[in-house]
């Protein structure tokens, strides 16, 4: 038995050797730097390229989806539907220069509304949650405002997985239908075959794609960090994962 049982962790061991070389490709076929880690929702199953524990990054516009949590925590929207009046000033993205929502401040990365409530917030109460939700290395920095965005906040690839594991299961110090609302605003992706839950990020040189997807019998959490040298590599934050996922057969 002890021998068989050896024998099935070689074969498991190669399989997943091959598969992750396959994924090395991919990347290298696309000339791009990243860190990629997706696992099973049991955690018995894990899938990575290049992750480094110690490889700590901005999260970007990833951290809209604790910080969304927070802003309804905290009474400041009471919905995903409620009107965030546009303050006339034009910025660089044209659906930014128009009223929003936090449906479509979540969607299309809004940065100025989320700069308006976080300045609400404050520095005590955003310390506050980070430590509840154990969140990066839970600091923010001189401006409350950015703190995400160029601040001193920072998370690893496999700290993106903790987190979305905690909003996957409803197990975080908020209330529930607060919960309910974010996983509303983040559904991206549906058809007959899967569904997608997740948020993009960019900073600089830095580029998130973070999740999870579901298909009709399993849950995969994922964590997409890659470095952008041109404006052209945004795109391969999703395509990359969910080439991934195509190679690992996980979808078609």
């Amino acid at each position: 038995m002890n021998a068989l049982r050896i024998v099935m962790l070689f074969v498991v061991s190669m399989s997943l050797q091959a598969q992750e070389r396959r994924i090395e490709d991919l990347y290298k076929l696309n000339n791009i730097t990243g860190s990629l880690l997706i696992e099973s929702v049991d955690g018995k199953i894990s899938y990575q390229h290049q992750v480094n524990d110690k490889e700590t990054f901005l999260p970007a516009s990833t951290f809209k989806i604790p910080n969304t949590l927070i802003i309804l925590e905290e009474g400041l929207i009471k919905d995903q539907s409620e009107i965030i009046q546009w303050d006339g000033k034009t910025r660089e993205y044209a659906r930014w220069n128009q009223d929003q929502t936090l449906k479509t401040a979540f969607q299309y990365s809004c940065v100025w509304c989320y700069q308006r409530y976080a300045r609400r917030i404050g520095d005590e109460k955003y310390h506050s949650y980070l430590r509840q939700f154990n969140y990066g290395n839970l600091l923010t920095g001189n401006d409350i405002a950015r703190f995400w965005l160029d601040g001193d906040l920072r998370v690893s690839v496999k700290d993106q997985i903790k987190f979305l594991r905690k909003l996957y299961a409803e197990d975080l110090p908020i209330q529930q239908r607060h919960i309910k609302t974010l996983k509303s605003i983040m559904l991206s992706e549906q058809n007959e075959h899967y569904q997608v839950w997740s948020k993009t990020g960019w900073s600089g040189k830095e580029g998130w794609y973070v999740g999870y997807l579901v298909t009709d019998n399993q849950t995969w959490f994922f964590a997409n960090h890659i470095e952008i040298d041109k404006k052209s590599d945004l795109e391969l934050r999703k395509k990359l994962t969910m080439d991934t996922f195509k190679i690992l057969n996980i979808i078609q």
